[in-house]
């Protein structure tokens, strides 16, 4: 851990994390740890208790994550502000301490209540002296999954980072896993952050014109919004050199629409999970969603279509959930199915719990969205499958239209469109016209 700390005290002026309402240099972040080291040894935090910081990007957060790291506790980062889905973290990852740091001061408090009994898998790991990080599942499909890493595995695995002189937003949350990655990426590397308040797209936009920000790591969902917004035409983004997409699969004709609005920013598939970490990716091109996870530290292995890894950095197990998703010797099932091309190559093409299952015939919503994307007339949507008494499912799509367009014009040209290019059960069924499809605060997809 020392080695990180040292790298942040030589970048010294170099500017750390720009906001819209304040910057702080990387000297600050220095004086930061100072300052919560001292809180911390004021307070009466045991050895491997758990500690959750509450809030989003900031020098406080930052400096709190990396002295719980140094002083071998386990963090929780917690970026959510619904009181109930805080209170829900904290009482999955059994946390014993608190720092909100959107609620007054900071400071570190015990969690009210009686005190919580540390978990077995906590308990191994505070007797080996190691840090640790708990992380969350995004929780769409029921209560979130905590997750428990080891913290000290995970951040020497940036120690091979080298400086570079660079402006990056950082769009994922603050407790998300390829958030994580970005912002220990960047105190490795020495990099200059831009931390956005929203991310809505005229905002993020702005942010890079006025930062002059050059990679920027999103989601499909959030690159289709910007698309849309126009703001990519009303804000100068000629700064960009890199944008990274992840989290879900990218729909071909997307891609497509991204290339001819940013055509000299490089595009970049990335991949990873909350369960093994964020691997390193090589993408055929900026026009191809075929990418090589190239990654000494991870095993990839296809099984039935879906993709298995085994990682030096996944995680330890549950806190509160069973290890099924896990095989006996370590291979993660990750749900998301591959098709596999020459030269070791792979294409996402959709999770394994959202293939719509029409009458024994599988579809894989994000082959039906790329077919919709591709008319004048959506600029956005959302496949998924409904109940049906005598197929089993249909499918079923919310349609962002492209202007004013009555709902009977709208499905005759989606069936039009789709004739020959998918196969009858593929098209869609039931439309329904919506303002957004439905994504969650990761910017992705929920379906239904």
């Amino acid at each position: 851990m020392h080695w990180l700390i040292e790298r942040i005290e030589a970048a010294g002026d170099t500017p750390f994390l720009l906001r819209e309402s304040a910057s702080a240099r990387y000297a600050d972040l220095a004086a930061e740890i100072v300052r919560v080291r001292a809180c911390l040894k004021a307070g009466a935090v045991r050895a491997g208790e758990t500690v959750a910081v509450i809030g989003d990007y900031s020098c406080a957060a930052v400096a709190w994550l990396l002295v719980l790291a140094e002083a071998g506790l386990v963090a929780v980062p917690i970026a959510n502000s619904v009181p109930e889905e805080v209170a829900q973290r904290l009482a999955a990852g059994r946390v014993r301490w608190v720092v909100d740091l959107g609620a007054g001061a900071g400071e570190l408090r015990p969690v009210t209540g009686a005190e919580p009994a540390r978990h077995d898998l906590v308990e191994r790991l505070a007797a080996s002296g190691r840090a640790g990080l708990i992380l969350f599942s995004s929780g769409s499909t029921g209560a979130p999954k905590a997750m428990l890493h080891d913290f000290d595995t995970l951040l020497e695995s940036f120690r091979g980072r080298r400086p570079r002189g660079l402006v990056m937003m950082v769009f994922l949350m603050f407790d998300h896993i390829g958030g994580l990655n970005t912002l220990l990426h960047a105190l490795a590397s020495g990099i200059t952050l831009v931390a956005p308040t929203t991310r809505e797209p005229h905002h993020v936009a702005a942010l890079i014109a006025r930062h002059r920000v050059q990679v920027l790591p999103a989601s499909p969902t959030f690159l289709n919004l910007l698309l849309l917004s126009d703001a990519w035409r009303t804000q100068d983004l000629s700064s960009l050199r890199i944008v990274t997409y992840g989290t879900e699969p990218m729909p071909e004709s997307l891609l497509h629409r991204l290339r001819e609005a940013l055509p000299k920013v490089k595009l970049i598939q990335t991949f990873g999970t909350s369960e093994t970490g964020i691997s390193a990716t090589q993408s055929a091109s900026s026009d191809s969603t075929l990418l090589k996870l190239d990654d000494p530290d991870v095993e990839t292995r296809v099984v039935d279509g879906e993709l298995w890894l085994r990682s030096k950095t996944q995680i330890l197990g549950y806190l509160n959930h069973d290890m099924e998703s896990f095989t006996p010797d370590g291979w993660f099932m990750t749900g998301d199915l591959v098709q596999e091309a020459e030269g070791g190559f792979l294409r996402i093409v959709g999770r394994r719990k959202e293939l719509i299952n029409v009458g024994g015939q599988k579809v894989l919503p994000g082959e039906v969205e790329s077919v919709l994307l591709e008319m004048p007339e959506i600029g956005d949507c959302m496949v998924y499958g409904e109940p049906n008494a005598i197929t089993g499912q249909i499918v079923a799509a919310q349609v962002v239209p492209v202007g004013e367009i009555e709902l009977a014009v709208l499905k005759r040209r989606v069936r039009e469109h789709c004739h020959g290019r998918l196969d009858s059960y593929k098209v869609p069924v039931r439309l329904r016209i919506v303002e957004k499809t439905a994504f969650g605060d990761r910017f992705k997809k929920i379906r239904r």
